[in-house]
């Protein structure tokens, strides 16, 4: 089922029947009176006296081909609560047996700005589906027109398209097969993404060799399929100031290699590369909208296999920071991709902040469950801007400690320091502990690990199940609200 929104100033005599009216909590209509008959107006007040008010959506049916949709507003609704209502509106919908409707936006009773444009949002965002390998799928179009004086400017209408758009872009990434997204195709998918403004580079093996990233390639050469590290640049400033860094863990199926993981739920491993995917539906997201600043994002993209040439727990490797690494565990990959990408990014763009995503711990589910994502951080300005950001849009995250007291915990004998900790506990504060060692000139850097929030076998709010595309709006967030 697909959505399509219609911005219309005037609507035609064939115009749809079925009509949108927002309400206040109460459903009080006498604010739509003049929009409709008077016998409509007293069939709905004599059906509202029948209803059970607390439902946010009443639908009025006034006849086999027209029904008023009542959706009532609570008093100072928040952004996040407006897409939550128009995801609840979908829900509602899906079961109906009309495709048009009007939105009316000349009544609205909140103050709350733009609220029809996060509504529609919501509404957009929990319509998802990945079905592209169904052989039926479901063809019905939802048509939307919108008209009123309250309807979203175009610049509103191309910031929301262009989140939109990002995010299903991530969901799409996350949703392919592991046989389908392995690194190879990846990276030529990120490639095409020149074609909205973006600069890539593609470094491969070879390069990749010659750059001496070890720690990344370690984790891939066990894989028939090639290793890369990809760089997107947006340059949205004519001035070369310093851009925002976004760092992406992209383990494209993660068997565990030599330390082969059970069997049972590992076809989940595909979303694995979740981290990487949210890094480049965010960057497309910027493109689109042309947002107004330098940002930059990298993603390692890898497959870890158990192949003959795989890597084994024991070896060790020098990372291109320098620094080298005993691998104790080679299903603690993601960090050593991270470990090259984080140094590179650091060193080559030299950024105002580096953010990394990745599905980097199980512990973190143990730790937040799927409510929160981990932070951790070396800068309490940008803790707290992402903070305030993952309220504002409802992609929360909790801030985890860092410590140099957990730095004994990857302390290796043999080498600068080993992959996991094998006393136990903590295991994605000693990661991120890991993590930190390869900032190296003390940039603002925060770790976000989304192993609980990157996908959903029930849905949430905004999504109806499988990849929920979370962090893009969040970075978007952060980004509007402290940078341009």
């Amino acid at each position: 089922m697909s959505i399509k929104i219609n911005y219309k100033n005037n609507i035609s005599k064939n115009k749809p029947k079925n009509v949108v009216f927002f309400v206040d909590e109460k459903f009080s209509i006498a604010g739509i009176k003049k929009f409709i008959s008077k016998s409509e107006y007293s069939y709905t007040e004599d059906l509202l006296r029948t209803k059970d008010l607390k439902k946010k959506i009443i639908f009025s049916e006034i006849d086999s081909k027209k029904k008023l949709i009542l959706v009532s507003i609570q008093k100072n609704i928040k952004n996040f609560e407006a897409e939550n209502l128009g995801a609840t509106f979908y829900n509602n919908l899906k079961n109906l047996k009309i495709n048009d409707f009007i939105v009316n936006t000349d009544h609205l009773p909140t103050n709350l700005r733009n609220f029809v444009g996060y509504f529609l949002h919501g509404l957009k965002l929990k319509s998802y589906m990945f079905d592209k390998y169904k052989t039926k799928k479901n063809k019905t179009e939802l048509n939307f027109y919108i008209f009123g004086k309250k309807t979203p400017t175009k610049f509103e209408q191309i910031k929301f398209k262009s989140i939109e758009e990002g995010t299903f872009y991530t969901r799409d990434l996350v949703s392919e097969p592991g046989n389908v997204l392995h690194p190879d195709e990846y990276a030529k998918r990120i490639n095409s993404l020149k074609k909205f403004g973006l600069k890539i580079s593609v470094y491969d093996d070879k390069k990749l060799k010659q750059l001496g990233m070890n720690t990344l390639l370690g984790v891939g050469q066990g894989s028939i399929r090639g290793s890369y590290l990809v760089t997107m640049e947006w340059n949205g400033l004519r001035d070369k100031s310093r851009p925002l860094a976004f760092v992406g863990k992209g383990v494209c199926f993660d068997t565990g290699g030599i330390s082969l993981k059970p069997a049972k739920f590992m076809e989940d491993m595909t979303y694995d590369m979740a981290g990487s995917a949210v890094v480049v539906g965010l960057m497309k997201s910027l493109a689109l909208r042309r947002a107004k600043i330098n940002a930059v994002g990298v993603v390692g993209l890898v497959e870890n296999m158990p192949g003959g040439n795989a890597q084994r727990p024991g070896d060790i490797v020098k990372s291109y920071s320098g620094k080298t690494v005993e691998i104790l565990n080679t299903d603690a990959e993601g960090r050593l991709v991270l470990a090259d990408a984080l140094t590179y990014t650091e060193k080559k763009f030299k950024p105002k902040f580096i953010v990394d995503l990745a599905t980097l711990t199980g512990a973190i589910i143990v730790s937040l469950g799927s409510e929160y994502a981990g932070l951790f951080s070396n800068d309490d300005k940008l803790s707290k801007q992402l903070i305030d950001a993952g309220e504002s849009v409802e992609e929360k995250v909790w801030r985890m400690p860092l410590n140099k007291n957990f730095d004994k915990l990857i302390d290796s004998k043999n080498a600068d320091m080993q992959n996991i900790n094998y006393v136990g506990g903590a295991g994605s504060t000693t990661a991120a502990q890991f993590l930190q060692r390869f900032i190296l000139n003390k940039t603002p850097w925060a770790h976000l690990d989304i192993a609980g929030m990157a996908f959903s076998k029930y849905g949430g709010a905004l999504n109806s199940g499988g990849a929920t595309g979370y962090g893009v709006r969040l970075l978007n967030k952060l980004i509007e609200d402290n940078y341009e």
